[in-house]
């Protein structure tokens, strides 16, 4: 045994290879390459299905109706073939059907590193896998990849292989093949695009969803279209004066033509979900069904409300398109999710998500709920009294200068109006400006963005991108994460992660996966219900928005908040009881701007109708009263006392009565509220300018603000 040489052992070894290699290319030999017809026939049957939160309400089948055109390579323009090798496989007409370095760096570098089989695959392996082969990702299978497409090489033309390619490519949604997608996207046969359409149509088969000219990722089509163009200059494949036409040229897409599908905002944000997890070819060939958080009946009823305000807005605020996003704040999972008014209405791009798109829109005073959050947390309180005053906070102006345009800053409140000092509860329920402007100021911009990201805010960047704007709606948010952070109110301070799919059954109802609910505190439960008494209470906002508003539910207790962006571009509302969070939106998708007038005018009668639904099915618990923030041995400012009145006894024997009305500046340090007050508060850079309101107001009003001995 241990004599054996290790040339013997080498040359077993080689001879070992050869006949397993023998073997391989025995058992490939006998594959049958089919054709088109029978490759479609096998997808439909495998494809996967995606259904409601219930398992019964069938909302889109991956393949049914699926549309195909097959032509001969001569139907398809030389554009769209150069187009396509030159992204996909540069090296196409040299090969001899595999890249051996390239794929032997996908099979095993790639998974040394993590990675797993990837890459590396030639326009003749891609036929291969599409035609022949499962979508299982191993070694051996990677194999028989090469070996079939050596074989295939051998028995057709590159141009043989290339038409296989160019009639079974997926191009989004149920368009496969080149003739199909041009048709489909340009009204035109495959044989008469130009440059710059061949290269969005070869940017779309490596991620067909993603890269949809229908979708939410226009700026990634564009760029991969850009690289197409830019690969096919680099191979010679146009000059460089088609190249700079085609980088000019605008590319008109026909509307897009869906049919078979319900909720479709909702499908494609959970479809490219799945491709990005498992992608593309797993889906259509696993005979999944994918349950859904999804809840029919409110969808339904969304979509018709949705569509019915949307028109009339259209009509009596130039607001051609609204949305709505519902989630269960206990779970996170979306329960309806209407992007637009309509889906298939072209003229208002109703194909794209307004309710997930990023990086999003502003959110006007819909945002000041988390600024309020922070500054509950920090030991203010609603009982807390700023001045609602005009200020200048701009350092670059002098505090008596009122200006608003730039570099000054005075902002107004909507109704123009300043009501002098208010409650942290009155400021937030009217939405007051000026009064958000300085809680933030008193909170800090870090503190707040570091919340409201906690609270699952993601399209916010960095403190240094903001100002005091931020308050008022200066970012960009989704109308899917406002209303889950809304939630985190709603569920007591715990965030459950948005949820769009609950589990995966294969055809014979088996779980392949689950998609557990992920929780975790973000913020103190008390704060939380503070917010959600504030925000509930009709009495507090009653002042701004009348005793019987759209945001009022007789009998219900219903938290929310409207917010309006000054350019009137944006109108949104967001409320919550403990059961579910709901969210509207409306507005213009070209951005352009709407008639001004406020949220309660524009977009809360809609969303009042959609929660008065969902209130049937999903009946609100009062919420619980949250613990007093403050206590008595708290500053008087901080429990709602403005006055500084101080009453002592005089050495004379003498009542001296103190007035003392200061912005709240005078009384705390900011970084410490419920500590010790500034000893030198003109030296924060904002005193001085809250102080010289705060006296306007005091002269304007005549108030007694000085000393008084009464004997």
């Amino acid at each position: 045994m241990f004599g054996i040489s290790w040339r013997t052992l080498i040359l077993g070894a080689v001879s070992l290879g050869f006949l397993l290699g023998g073997i391989i290319f025995i058992w490939a030999a006998t594959f049958k390459i089919p054709d088109i017809q029978s490759l479609h026939d096998r997808k439909v049957s495998q494809s996967a299905k995606i259904y409601d939160r219930t398992g019964t309400v069938l909302l889109y089948d991956l393949h049914e109706n699926i549309d195909r055109t097959v032509v001969p390579i001569a139907d398809i323009s030389l554009h769209i073939r150069n187009a396509t090798v030159a992204i996909e496989d540069s090296t196409f007409y040299e090969h001899f059907g595999i890249r051996p370095l390239a794929t032997l760096r996908a099979v095993f570098i790639q998974p040394l590193r993590g990675k797993g089989v990837q890459g590396g695959s030639t326009i003749t392996q891609q036929v291969v896998k599409n035609s022949v082969l499962t979508s299982e990702r191993a070694i051996s299978r990677k194999i028989i990849e090469w070996v079939v497409a050596l074989r295939l090489e051998k028995e057709l033309t590159k141009d043989d292989i290339l038409e296989l390619y160019l009639n079974e490519s997926p191009y989004g949604g149920t368009i496969y093949g080149a003739e199909e997608a041009s048709q489909a996207f340009f009204g035109k046969p495959a044989r008469d695009v130009t440059i710059a359409e061949a290269a969005y149509l070869a940017a779309l088969p490596q991620a067909p969803t993603y890269y949809s000219p229908y979708g939410n990722n226009r700026d990634a089509l564009e760029d991969r279209k850009n690289l197409v163009l830019s690969r096919m200059r680099a191979l010679d494949f146009i000059t460089e004066d088609e190249y700079n036409d085609a980088q000019a040229d605008v590319v008109e897409f026909k509307p897009q033509s869906i049919s078979g599908i319900r909720a479709p905002h909702f499908v494609f944000y959970v479809r490219e979900q799945l491709e990005q997890e498992f992608g593309r070819r797993t889906l259509e060939e696993s005979g999944w069904h994918i349950i859904t958080t999804l809840d029919m009946d409110l969808q339904d009823a969304a979509e018709k409300i949705v569509g019915d305000y949307a028109e009339s807005n259209e009509e009596n605020f130039d607001a051609s398109n609204a949305a709505v996003v519902a989630t269960d704040p206990k779970t996170g999972d979306i329960l309806t999710m209407v992007g637009s008014r309509n889906y298939f209405d072209d003229e208002i791009d109703g194909n794209y998500n307004v309710a997930v798109a990023k990086p999003g829109r502003q959110p006007g005073s819909a945002f000041k709920p988390f600024v309020y959050a922070q500054a509950f947390a920090e030991g203010y309180a609603p009982e807390t009294v700023v001045f609602d005053v005009k200020t200048q906070f701009s350092t670059s102006c002098q505090p008596n200068d009122l200006s608003e345009e730039p570099p000054c800053y005075s902002p107004n409140n909507y109704d123009e109006k300043f009501r002098g000092p208010v409650s942290l509860r009155s400021a937030l329920a009217e939405s007051r400006n000026v009064p958000a402007v300085k809680l933030l100021y008193l909170v800090g911009i870090s503190d707040a963005l570091r919340l409201a990201r906690a609270m699952g805010i993601s399209t916010l960047e960095g403190s240094d991108r903001y100002g005091l704007t931020l308050v008022l709606g200066g970012g960009e948010v989704t109308l899917l994460e406002m209303v889950n952070a809304y939630g985190v109110f709603a569920n007591e301070g715990i965030k459950s992660d948005a949820r769009s799919i609950i589990k995966i059954e294969d055809r014979n109802g088996n779980e392949v996966r689950s998609y557990p609910t992920n929780q975790n505190r973000v913020l103190d439960e008390n704060v939380a219900l503070s917010v959600s008494d504030v925000l509930s209470d009709n009495e507090a906002r009653t002042p701004e928005f009348g005793a019987d508003s759209p945001l009022y539910f007789p009998g219900h207790h219903v938290a929310a908040k409207t917010g309006t962006t000054n350019d009137s571009r944006d109108a949104w509302i967001v409320g919550y009881t403990p059961n579910i969070s709901i969210g509207a939106w409306a507005g213009n998708n070209d951005n352009s701007p709407m008639v001004k007038q406020i949220a309660g005018f524009i977009v809360a009668p809609m969303w009042h109708e959609f929660v008065d639904v969902a209130l049937q099915k999903y009946p609100e618990d009062p919420f619980p009263e949250p613990a007093q923030l403050t206590t008595a041995d708290d500053k008087p400012i901080l429990r709602g006392i403005w006055e500084g009145v101080d009453i002592q006894n005089d050495p004379s024997g003498k009542l001296r009565v103190t007035a003392n009305i200061h912005s709240i500046l005078y009384w705390i340090d900011k970084n410490n509220p419920r500590g010790a007050r500034q000893e030198n508060p003109e030296q924060d850079a904002q005193f001085t300018r809250w102080e010289y309101s705060v006296r306007n107001w005091v002269n304007q009003n005549s108030l007694f603000d000085g000393t008084v001995l009464f004997h």
